[in-house]
C-alpha cells in the first residue's frame, strides 16, 4: 500500500497543524512524536529539540488487521501522542489504530511536508543600520534569508522559490515596493527564488563571480562584483566576494550594520568546502575560504553582525530570536576563526557531514540546466541542508 492512499479511520481523529506544533515546541512544552516514515527517511531528517521525544514506527506495521503487541509496547500510552509522516495520510491511519487502543493522541496535518511550510519572519533588533532588517527562518531545512525595507523600497537576500509570493505579500504589509532580490551564490541545499520574484518585477541580482559555474540566465540578471553597491530607501547594500563554499559565494554588507555571509560563515560554523569542486579541490576550496573569512569578513568591525544562510541544531538564537551574532563574539566562541591557515584547512576537512539530499539536481536547477515545477522543487529541497562544516569540530569548548 502507496503511504498516502490509507482509509479514513474508524475512529475521529483530531489534528494539529504544523504551526501550532511548533508553537508548543517553542514554548516548552514536553512533545511525543511518532513518526511513521521509513527509518531511511527519519534518519536523514525528523523534528527534533530538548523538550521533544521521537519514537519511529513505519506505518507498514500497522497495516495488519491484529497489530504486533511489541509494537504497542514502544509507544508510551501515558502521554499524548502526535503522529506524523510524509504528506499526512499514513499519520491519520496510523492516528486512528492507536486512538482504537485508547491512546490520546492526533496527527500533524500535512506531515514533513507541511512542517517544511513553516516560515517565520523575525526582526533584527541589533541591526543599526537605516530601515528595517527581517530575518526569515525555515526551521525544517535551518534556512535564512533577509528582508530590508527602508522608506517605500524593499530587498530580498537569499530568497526560496517555495515563499515567493510570502515576499510580495510581506512587502505589501510593509507598504513597500520589494526593488531587488540577491543571491549570495549558486545554492546546493534549496531552489532560489530569484527568477520567480524577477518574473514578478523585482530586479534579480546575482553574484558576477558566479556567472562562470554556468549560469544560462545570468545575462538576463543584473550581477554584483565585489564592491558594488545598491540603494534600498537611504540603505545600502554593498556586494563583498568571499569565496570558499562556491567560487562565487558573495556576501551582502547591510548599512554596515548586518553581514549576510550566504554559506560562508555560521554563526555556530564554517563552509564546507567540497560541493563546487568535490573531494580533490576541497583543500583549495578551505584555503580560499580561510583568505575570505580573515581578509573580507573579520576585518569588519567587532560589532557587525553575521547573518548566514542557514542554522543548525547547534546555533543558539540571539536574544531577539534571530541567528545572528557580532563578529567579536563569533571569534571569541569558535577556535576555528583563530587558528593558522593550515590548522585551519585540517581540521575543516578532518569531519565532512553527508553532502545535502539532492545537492546536484538543485545545483543543476538553480544554474538554469534543470527545469523543474513548483512541487518537484518543493519535493527536491526536503532535508536538512548540510551546507556547513561539522559543528562539533568547529566550535570552542
Amino acid at each position: 500500500m502507496n503511504a498516502d492512499d490509507f482509509p479514513t479511520p474508524d475512529v475521529e481523529v483530531e489534528s494539529i497543524d504544523p504551526e501550532s506544533l511548533k508553537d508548543r515546541i517553542d514554548a516548552g512544552e514536553d512533545i511525543t512524536l511518532l513518526d511513521a516514515r521509513m527509518q531511511s527517511d527519519y534518519d536523514e531528517w525528523r523534528i527534533s529539540g530538548e523538550n521533544v521525544t521521537s519514537i519511529n514506527i513505519p506505518y507498514f506495521e500497522f497495516l495488519d488487521d491484529e497489530v504486533d503487541t511489541e509494537v504497542f509496547s514502544q509507544i508510551p500510552d501515558d502521554r499524548e501522542i502526535t503522529v506524523l509522516c510524509a504528506k499526512g495520510g499514513a499519520s491519520e491511519y496510523v492516528a486512528g489504530t492507536l486512538a482504537e487502543h485508547g491512546y490520546d493522541v492526533d496527527h500533524l496535518e500535512d506531515g514533513m511536508n507541511g512542517w517544511a511550510s513553516i516560515y517565520e519572519a523575525v526582526e533584527v533588533e541589533r541591526y543599526d543600520g537605516q530601515g528595517t532588517l527581517i530575518q526569515y527562518q525555515r526551521p525544517s531545512s535551518g534556512c535564512l534569508g533577509y528582508l530590508l525595507y527602508d522608506d517605500d523600497e524593499a530587498a530580498i537576500i537569499d530568497p526560496l522559490r517555495a515563499f515567493t509570493d510570502r515576499y510580495l505579500d510581506d512587502a505589501d504589509e510593509f507598504g513597500v515596493d520589494l526593488k531587488y532580490a540577491f543571491d549570495t551564490h549558486v545554492h546546493a541545499d534549496h531552489i532560489s527564488g530569484v527568477r520567480d520574484l524577477d518574473d514578478r518585477g523585482v530586479e534579480a541580482v546575482i553574484p558576477e563571480a558566479a556567472v562562470g559555474r554556468g549560469i544560462v540566465y545570468a545575462d538576463e540578471f543584473t550581477t554584483a562584483a565585489d564592491g558594488d553597491t545598491f540603494d534600498i530607501g537611504n540603505a545600502t547594500i554593498e556586494a563583498i566576494h568571499t569565496p570558499g563554499h562556491t567560487t562565487g559565494m558573495t556576501s551582502y554588507l547591510v548599512d554596515d550594520s548586518l553581514l549576510a555571509t550566504g554559506d560562508g560563515l555560521f554563526i555556530e560554523s564554517v563552509a564546507r568546502p567540497d560541493l563546487e569542486e568535490g573531494d580533490d579541490g576541497a583543500p583549495d576550496a578551505a584555503r580560499m575560504l580561510y583568505e575570505s573569512l580573515q581578509e573580507r569578513v573579520l576585518s569588519l568591525p567587532d560589532e557587525t553582525l553575521i547573518g548566514g544562510a542557514h542554522f543548525s541544531d547547534a546555533a543558539e538564537p540571539a536574544a531577539d530570536g534571530t541567528y545572528t551574532a557580532p563578529i567579536g563574539d563569533l571569534v571569541t566562541e569558535m577556535d576555528a576563526l583563530t587558528m593558522d591557515k593550515e590548522a585551519f584547512v585540517e581540521l575543516v576537512l578532518s569531519d565532512m557531514p553527508p553532502r545535502p539530499a539532492n545537492y546536484e539536481d538543485i545545483i543543476a536547477t538553480n544554474l538554469g540546466k534543470n527545469p523543474v515545477d513548483d512541487d518537484e522543487a518543493f519535493t527536491l529541497e526536503l532535508g536538512p541542508n548540510n551546507c556547513a562544516a561539522s559543528q562539533d569540530s568547529l566550535a570552542g569548548d
